[in-house]
């Protein structure tokens, strides 16, 4: 039977109490800007690149120190959503003394998804030439993509100064990482990809260094190919030499995987501080 490809990858109407997500999301954020801003340790607003949302967010953790650094990178299908609606996701690494980045990127159809991709590589530099730290590379949907995207980028051909594996290790929740499906969407009229394109700017087809570290986690009760992607890479990247971790994780859909990294205690929180500290 020919795959349906617009209900596989239409998120928004496989959780109808998206909208609902989506509020929650933005009061939830403003509440830990709030917290944060009154106990001085957040930064909100800083620009790595010329357009309004080429921004970066930064979350410290409460009394300081110099623990390691996390990105978080929001999703949106890349045409959609800010990270003023992420910043709660900095509360669980925060609490165990990792400072959390939240980036934004211009969106699509203004700017292609290969640009997406530099400007997130350019959030990085930004980053490295602020602090020193090499950095644990997060994101959901299509963040995870661009998180991937990360840990997978040659930084030497970018910026000679900066690290080799300035993101050794990422963390991407119900990312696409072979773009090709997006073909067959009416999306695509606003991507604008061909076939050449699509697979170029896709991290599952990327070489990646030996010893580079992501987990691909998705919710489990998404659909069969945002299930498939997340099982793809990390099986293709693992035979390339990455280390890697496939999960889907029972009762979560495409907008609630992200709730965990909100809860200092949760099983993910525990391993996005694991991955970062190992950064």
């Amino acid at each position: 039977m020919a795959m349906d490809y617009e209900v596989e990858y239409n998120n928004r109407a496989r959780v109808p109490e998206h909208p609902e997500i989506f509020a929650r999301w933005i009061s939830d954020g403003a509440a830990y800007r709030a917290e944060t801003a009154k106990e001085g340790r957040s930064e909100i607003g800083l620009k790595f690149g010329p357009s309004a949302r080429q921004t970066i967010d930064i979350f410290k953790p409460a009394g300081g120190g110099d623990g390691p650094l996390a990105l978080f990178v929001h999703g949106g299908y890349w045409r959609s959503l800010e990270p003023s609606s992420f910043s709660q996701m900095a509360r669980g690494m925060n609490a165990h003394g990792v400072t959390v980045a939240v980036s934004g990127y211009d969106l699509a159809p203004q700017v292609s998804i290969g640009e997406i991709v530099r400007q997130t590589q350019r959030a990085c530099l930004f980053l490295w030439k602020r602090y020193k730290k090499r950095i644990m590379a997060s994101g959901h949907s299509a963040g995870g993509h661009l998180a991937a995207c990360l840990v997978a980028t040659d930084w030497k051909a970018l910026d000679a100064g900066a690290p080799a594996d300035l993101a050794p290790a990422g963390y991407a929740m119900s990312g696409l990482f072979d773009l090709e499906p997006l073909l067959h969407l009416a999306t695509n009229s606003d991507f604008k990809l061909d076939a050449a394109e699509a697979r170029r700017i896709s991290p599952l087809f990327w070489p990646v260094a030996k010893g580079r570290v992501l987990d691909a986690v998705v919710g489990g009760d998404e659909s069969a190919e945002f299930l498939r992607h997340s099982k793809s890479i990390a099986d293709g990247w693992r035979d390339k030499g990455a280390e890697t971790r496939y999960e889907a994780i029972p009762g979560k859909n495409h907008f609630t995987i992200c709730d965990p990294m909100t809860d200092p205690a949760s099983t993910m929180t525990k391993r996005l501080v694991e991955l970062a500290r190992r950064t």
